[in-house]
């Protein structure tokens, strides 16, 4: 092994982790040859349907009812969780209590050329009518709910990996990338993991977080719910876990644009770059860093091998995503399209929360991307959870 070695090596004893041998059959090989990139596309354009899929709207619902009804067809089965969400009041400072309010920082220094970035508030910047109108209905505050689906391990169903998304929106476009793209990536796993002759040795679960451009709401949400109860057998003696022991938390935020930094006019170079890569992250002051660490480098080794296009860039400064509420309790990775704090932030993909993140603004070279994404995280579940495929 090359670079992060000892620490793949040390993860993959503890996961109880088996690699195909060369020569054998290579059921990892055979699952990540059944995502394809028009299958991918075809799903993030059914998420652009709902528009921008803002929590507290009725295309919110809409989306979710959609997403759940996909995973149903795949044979994944559902389970919701539901919560309240109540718009906070501003702070003293007189910020609101977006994602930045209320959790820790840690993204990085910015460089280079930048652009201002931020949220689209004005409708009339959408020029598609039909759009501006679907996205019309404001956010209100109250119930909310968001869906998931499990593949329940066959040896060891009371330990679990999370594989997440969010499938809400904002901007007044259609949430293409931000976050239809991982929401895709989330929902074509599923899928691949979910044919009945697919089997694993461990439990994953396929989690579409709502809320998180309000805070990672949904995802806190989730661990507030749901961690106490893990690796309890419910009831006694059943074999059944309704929430199994977490394992590692990987989430998908943004997979399609890499197009570079901002030239030095302000504008994007207007293909994806050459050396495009996909970025995995976790946070190195987080309780659990060094085993998160691990993880990122699971997902390297596993792209190197697996994945078709794009290398994987592993980095330390993972911030306002929805595995930050997992990552004192659990390892938790971040999978995007460039680095969170010091590129994105820095205006790198100037759809970002704009009316322009709609379906027909990226080529088949940003849907790669996003693909390749989707291959790497497949592949290092499956060697994680042991997958095998029944003849």
């Amino acid at each position: 092994m090359r670079v992060g070695g000892s620490l793949i090596l040390a993860f993959a004893l503890a996961a109880g982790l088996a690699v195909p041998l060369a020569g054998q059959d290579d059921p990892i090989k055979v699952l990540v040859d059944r995502l394809e990139l028009e299958r991918y596309k075809a799903t993030v354009k059914g998420l652009t349907q709902f528009g921008d899929r803002r929590q507290g709207t009725e295309r919110n619902r809409r989306a979710v009812d959609w997403i759940e009804a996909q995973l149903k067809s795949y044979g994944c089965p559902t389970e919701r969780v539901h919560y309240e969400y109540q718009t906070p009041p501003p702070n003293p400072q007189g910020r609101g209590g977006g994602r930045g309010a209320n959790q820790a920082q840690g993204g990085g220094r910015l460089r280079g050329y930048r652009i201002p970035t931020g949220v689209n508030t004005d409708p009339m910047k959408q020029p598609d009518e039909k759009l501006r109108a679907l996205n019309a209905e404001p956010a209100k505050d109250g119930p909310r709910e968001e869906v998931f689906c499990t593949k329940i391990g066959t040896t060891h169903p009371e330990e679990m990996y999370i594989v997440s998304g969010h499938m809400d929106g904002h901007g007044w476009g259609e949430a293409a990338n931000d976050d239809g793209s991982g929401t895709a990536v989330v929902m074509e796993l599923a899928r691949v993991f979910s044919s009945p002759e697919v089997r694993t040795e461990r439990t994953i679960r396929f989690a579409l977080w709502n809320n998180e451009e309000t805070g990672l709401n949904g995802a806190r949400a989730y661990v507030d719910q749901r961690q106490a109860r893990q690796g309890k057998e419910d009831p006694p003696g059943s074999g059944k876990y309704p929430e199994p022991k977490w394992l590692g938390m990987i989430q998908h935020d943004m997979m399609m644009f890499d197009h570079g930094m901002p030239l030095p006019d302000g504008t994007m170079r207007k293909e994806q770059r050459l050396e495009a890569d996909v970025n995995v992250e976790f946070q190195v002051n987080s309780k659990m860093a060094a085993q998160s660490q691990a993880l990122a480098w699971v997902l390297q080794q596993a792209n190197e091998k697996y994945a078709t296009d794009y290398p994987v860039a592993v980095g330390s400064h993972m911030t306002n995503t929805d595995s930050t509420p997992f990552m004192d309790v659990v390892p938790a990775i971040s999978v995007r399209e460039n680095e969170r704090g010091t590129q994105i932030g820095a205006g790198w993909d100037p759809q970002w929360h704009q009316p322009t993140d709609v379906y027909a603004t990226y080529s088949d070279a940003d849907f790669r991307l996003g693909l390749n994404a989707a291959q790497t995280t497949l592949s290092a579940i499956a060697q994680l959870t042991g997958v095998t495929i029944k003849r």
